[in-house]
């Protein structure tokens, strides 16, 4: 099998993995890096969201192949040390997470978000395509729009 060498949350990694493993599963199966989610491996539920060059993206339907070369930022690697993203910190103040099984995607989507856009929207917001089963959005926006004020 080929190697395979990207940076992870500022750490070079190299994996041997067929070129079309989803990273989704060298991140977790070969590099025990755990906050990026599985839920469906079609790029509709996008647990999975992380950042590739820091953009989202969905490791469950992007080949390892892909990633060669790249940086890739999990919810691991979002907090500086101790300090929290302010996305992280936004969504601890609303209390968003119920059973926090999306939160890893829910959180890397808004940061994507709030890159691009400084003060967004509802309807910017409402166009992260990231699925709660809890059905938290209503928090999931107040944190959004909280972190966007302190960013």
């Amino acid at each position: 099998m080929p190697n395979y060498t990207f940076t992870v949350n500022g750490k070079t990694v190299t994996v041997d993995a067929p070129a079309d493993l989803p990273m989704l599963w060298a991140l977790r199966d070969k590099l025990g890096v755990r906050g990026p989610k599985y839920g469906c491996g079609i790029n509709v539920c996008k647990a999975c969201t992380s950042h590739l060059d820091g953009e989202a993206f969905n490791p469950c339907v992007t080949p390892v192949s892909e990633c060669s070369g790249r940086d890739v930022t999990t919810i691991e690697g979002l907090a500086d040390g101790d300090d929290l993203h302010p996305v992280q910190e936004a969504w601890l103040e609303q209390d968003v997470a119920q059973c926090g099984y999306c939160q890893p995607g829910q959180i890397m989507a808004a940061v994507a978000l709030l890159k691009k856009t400084k003060n967004p929207t509802d309807a910017d917001i409402d166009a992260i395509q990231n699925v709660c089963r809890c059905g938290t959005y209503f928090r999931i926006r107040e944190a959004i729009k909280s972190a966007a004020a302190k960013m």
